[in-house]
Parts: structure tokens; sequence; C-alpha cells
């Protein structure tokens, strides 16, 4: 007769444990709304990031381009998604009440804490796993599209997406456990989404992130739109949101426990503890909330011609192109032609001047301009960014100035011998042309020797941003 060993035991105590577990489990998911929870977040994401257009759904900054934007722009999404996970929450909450076993269940023999944990176990499981699947096919289709770098910093944001959900859920069962009415969970459903409304932060340093300070906005789960895709979001904030995301885990499990008034006053200690470490954390301003990833930024050359290491798969269709614009640049500026290509990593904020340099002709693939030219149409973009650089942003909310264009495309008419409107601005073919035409009437006519010095002005003027770069080429305003 074989006598069973301590660590036998052991194995066959913790075994049975987790079968008890998992039954537990499985009951709980029967008998509660986490399946159908776990299912609205996956259904209603999937549905606004496919049907409703925006910058999510197109061009450089859609949620399916690359890893970190597929990771901010199913942040951004929080703005109702949590707001829904905390009224599926409250509505789980409500139904020992409904079922007014509330009295029964409190004096059985095991513990509250344990009973909360059970609880909430199931809705926490489902909603992270329903957001764990929108990750999942935004990661798919990034790894089938032409993005070729994977950077980990996609990975913090998303666990701290899947932890904002979880706190959601419990802090609405607690609240629900509280106060046990039917209009709880529809009521924190619309107040959270009016505060993430309110806390709705920005990449942008130039507009406040919302009506409240920074670190304020900070609490709120919810991410800013994805307008530069060189940008992350900074480690400490993602410290400071999971401190304060902890907090409210740890205020929702109490109050699910929680038997009496004073138990449930002491319940609110982890949320205050939470929030006061996570402002000591969180950055002061915007600029710091969102940093470019050096990593992404990181170049990558062929030759003169240079692209981030997040651009790396366009490389190919750059370089010819970039050859061959600094041939004729050097051909028309001789001496002061730029003499590399390069992807542009600085950031700027909305309406802010972008970078531009004498020595390089920079290249911004978040400008309409460049984001869809190749060949000889990129050959030309880079040549009238090379001569004369935009003094403003394009962008798909920012247009760029009608000058900036129609200085471009004059330019670019020396160079290649006719005048062509600039492609990909918003700004309409006929204005452009309506500008540009006498500007190119005067100058062609000019001695070449007089030409190559006003060309040579218009690429000082538009480095050093003039106020009218037009005027340099006429020796008239153009206004």
């Amino acid at each position: 007769m074989s006598v069973p060993t301590a660590s036998s035991a052991a194995s066959s105590v913790a075994f049975s444990a987790a079968s008890s577990a998992l039954r537990l489990l499985r009951t709980e998911l029967r008998r509660s709304v986490a399946p159908w929870a776990g299912a609205a977040v996956l259904a209603a994401a999937l549905a606004f990031l496919t049907l409703a257009s925006g910058p999510w759904s197109a061009g450089t900054t859609r949620w399916t381009a690359q890893w970190t934007s597929m990771a901010l722009w199913t942040r951004h999404l929080l703005v109702f998604l949590w707001p829904l996970a905390l009224g599926l929450g409250a509505l789980q909450g409500l139904r020992d009440h409904r079922s007014r076993t509330a009295e029964l269940l409190a004096c059985t023999p095991r513990p509250a804490r344990q009973r909360a944990l059970a609880q909430a176990g199931p809705i926490v499981l489902a909603l992270v796993t329903g957001y764990g699947l929108l990750l999942l096919v935004g990661g798919v289709r990034v790894l089938t599209g032409d993005s070729t770098f994977t950077p980990a910093g996609w990975l913090p944001i998303s666990l701290v997406g899947a932890l904002a959900l979880a706190a959601g859920a419990v802090l609405g069962m607690g609240v629900a456990r509280v106060l046990p009415s039917v209009l709880t969970p529809p009521a924190l459903a619309v107040g959270a989404f009016l505060l993430t409304s309110l806390l709705r932060p920005t990449t942008d340093a130039a507009i406040p992130a919302s009506a409240v300070p920074n670190r304020l906005s900070l609490l709120s789960p919810v991410t800013a739109p994805v307008r530069d895709t060189l940008l992350t979001v900074a480690a400490p904030v993602h410290l400071g949101q999971v401190l304060w995301l902890l907090g409210v885990t740890a205020t929702g499990l109490a109050l699910l426990a929680a038997a009496g008034p004073r138990a449930r006053l002491l319940a609110l200690a982890p949320l205050l503890a939470g929030g006061a470490l996570a402002l000591a954390v969180l950055p002061a301003a915007p600029r710091d909330t969102y940093v470019v990833d050096r990593a992404a930024a990181a170049p990558v050359c062929e030759g003169p011609v240079c692209v981030t290491a997040l651009r790396q798969s366009q490389l190919d269709e750059l370089a010819s192109p970039g050859r061959e614009a600094l041939r004729l640049l050097r051909a028309a500026l001789g001496d002061r032609a730029p003499g590399t290509v390069r992807e542009t990593v600085e950031t700027h904020a909305f309406g802010e001047q972008p970078e531009r340099s004498a020595d390089a002709v920079l290249v911004d693939f978040d400008d309409p301009v460049f984001a869809a030219a190749t060949g000889d149409r990129l050959t030309r973009a880079l040549v009238a960014q090379g001569i004369a650089p935009n003094c403003h942003p394009r962008s798909e909310v920012e247009s760029g100035t009608l000058d900036d264009a129609a200085a471009q495309s004059v330019a670019a008419a020396w160079v290649f011998g006719d005048l062509r409107p600039l492609d990909g601005t918003m700004h309409r073919a006929s204005d452009q042309s309506e500008l540009a035409g006498p500007v190119w009437e005067r100058f062609r006519v000019l001695p070449e020797a007089e030409q190559r010095l006003r060309m040579a002005a218009l690429h000082e003027a538009a480095v050093g941003c003039a106020d009218d770069v037009l005027a340099t080429l006429t020796g008239v305003p153009t206004r």
C-alpha cells in the first residue's frame, strides 16, 4: 500500500482548487452579462473603425497602417468603450439585487473578498478578451500591410487599455452594489461618457488638452487622435495611468465586498491614493505626454536618401526619385543645393511651422503631396520642396498656404520647363494657376543669369519662411 507524499497531496489540492475555480467561472459566465459585454466591445469598436470614415480609416494615420497607430486608435475608442464597460459592470453588479439574494449570499461562510472576485472575474475576462480580439484583428491587418517595423511601445499602450476596461467594469459593479437602482447603469455610462469627452487629450501643444490641466486629463484612459505617426505615449504616462487604474480597481472590489457604511467609506482610499500617486507622476505639459519614438525614427539610408525605420518599406520607392531630384537641384542651385533627401522627424504643433533645412530635402509622409506621389511625380515634388520648402504644414487637417503651393509649382516649372499645379494639396488647381501663372510668365522672360539669382533668393526666403516668397521671383509683391 503506497502512502501519498506531501508533494502529491499538495498537487491534488491545487488541482481540485483549479477545477472548482473553472466550474465557478463557467457557471458565472452562463449567469452573467459577461459574454455579451465582450461581444459588445468587439462589435462596437470594429463597426466604428471599419464603417465610419475619418483619419483612422485612410492615409498614413489609418489604424492598420502600423502597430503604434493601431494601439493608439483602439485606445482612442475608449471614449465610448470605457463608459460602456462601466455601465455593463454596473448591470452585472445589480444581479444579486434583482434576484433578491444579496442578504442570503452575505450570510454564507465564503469570505466577501472571494465573492467579489468571483463576481468580477467573468466580466473582466470577457471585456479583456473582446479588446484582445480587436487588437488581434488590427495586428493581422498590420502584418499583412506594408509596415515592416514592429516597435515595442505599442504593447504597453494596449495593456493599459485592457486594464482600463477591467477597472471600469469592476468600479461599475462596486457602485451598483452600493446604489442598487435600475438607473445606476445608464447614469454611470452617461456620466462616464461626458467625463471622458471633457478630459479628451490632444497630441498638440498649441491646443489645450481639455478644459482641465493636462495631469487631470490623463486620468482618462482615452488617447489623442493619431496626428503624427512617429509619436508614442511617454513612459511616465503609462506609469501614472496604471497607478490610477489599479486604485480604481481596488476601490471597485472593496465596494463589492463592503458590508457597511464605514467599509464603503474606507473603500475610497485606494481610489484617492492611486489618484494622488498618478498626479505626482503624470507630465504637466501636453508636449511631454506624446514623444517621438526614437527606435521608429532611427534613420535607414540608401546613399544620400534616408527614411525612418518606421518607413523602411518605402525606401526603395524614394531612393531613385530622390537621387534624380538631388541631381536636378545641383544643376539648378549649384553649391547651394541640398545634398541629401531625408524624412523629417521633428514634431510641430497644429499650425506651427514645420522643420526646414537648406542642406536637405525634408520629406514628411504625412504630407499628402508626398503620401501618394510616385515616380516622376515624386521627383517633381522633391525638387519643388528642395528649392522652396513649404513654410506651413500640410496634412489631413492642415492645408498649407496657397502662396507655398504657388511658389513650389513655379520652382518645379523652372527645372522641368512646364508649369503644373502642385498635386496633393487642398488648394484647387485653378486657384494655384491663377496665382502662379502671372508670376511664371514674368519670371520666364528674364535672362538666365537673373533667373538663377532669383531662384536662389527664393530658396533662401523659403528656408527662412519669409512673408512673401513669390515676390523674390518678380521683384514686386504678389498681393
